[in-house]
């Protein structure tokens, strides 16, 4: 009598395309810059298939990519892809502008147990005008800007270290966004650490021209960006990280 044999379940995983790579392609460019110019849904819908094949596949490739170096220098970031990867919907409930569609692709590598605060973290998008690489905190929410200040007022020499870095110079510009006019209500008006309490975020990035993403070196040169700026991310979320956190171990088996 012939033995039987117990069906495998199939897992829901579903795996990326073999053919995807981690870089782009002149297809890539050429959706992102159709979609600027037809961001409906009437246009983007039958061309979901194309969108998957050109630019979401290729991305989520990049993504692992950089992830599994990261386990190297930023190990607190480490995530599944799908995670980083932002959706190309846009959220229109609460803007003017309607239209439904991101005109580019991005990701963000958040730490963990700050997903739903932001806090520091590496970025990077594709649109049709531009590759951004960047890093640091990007808008927190007032706990957050409040938290990072208050750690400032003593830590604010080891800031301007890491931000005066050589090496994170060549790579990075300064991007500290719209400063306030005065020091912040209720920090001192003659610390040292003012020029820095007035910023409303603290972060560097790096803007290369489209074409970049069509180069095969991509991942390498987002790695190396990234590792130029991992003791920034790190320092900037030393006030930021909760307690339960500082002592859990990243998964590393996420692929």
């Amino acid at each position: 009598m012939a033995a039987s044999k117990t069906p495998v379940k199939k897992t829901a995983t579903k795996p990326l395309p073999a053919e995807a790579t981690p870089f782009f392609t002149q297809d890539s460019l050429k959706f992102l810059r159709a979609l600027k110019r037809n961001n409906r849904r009437d246009w983007f819908d039958p061309r979901k298939p194309l969108f998957e094949s050109t630019l979401k596949a290729p991305m989520l490739k990049v993504v692992e990519a950089v992830t599994h170096a990261m386990t190297d220098f930023a190990p607190g970031h480490v995530r599944p892809a799908q995670k980083c990867m932002m959706r190309i919907y846009r959220d229109t409930r609460f803007s003017n502008d309607k239209t439904p569609y991101k005109t580019r692709v991005a990701a963000w590598w958040s730490r963990h147990g700050l997903e739903k605060t932001s806090g520091a973290g590496f970025y990077f998008h594709l649109s049709a005008t531009e590759l951004v690489i960047a890093a640091g905190v990007y808008m927190p929410e007032r706990e957050q800007l409040m938290a990072i200040r208050t750690f400032l007022l003593d830590h604010h020499n080891e800031l301007r270290k890491l931000l005066a870095d050589k090496n994170l110079r060549r790579l990075f510009q300064l991007d500290h966004g719209e400063l306030l006019s005065r020091p912040p209500k209720g920090f001192p008006k003659d610390h040292p650490a003012t020029d820095l309490l007035k910023c409303r975020q603290w972060a560097v990035v790096a803007k290369l021209p489209p074409e970049a993403a069509l180069d095969p070196s991509l991942v390498k040169q987002i790695v190396t960006h990234f590792r130029a700026a991992a003791p920034l991310v790190a320092l900037l979320n030393q006030p930021l990280r909760p307690p339960s956190e500082a002592k859990r171990q990243p998964l590393f088996a996420l692929y």
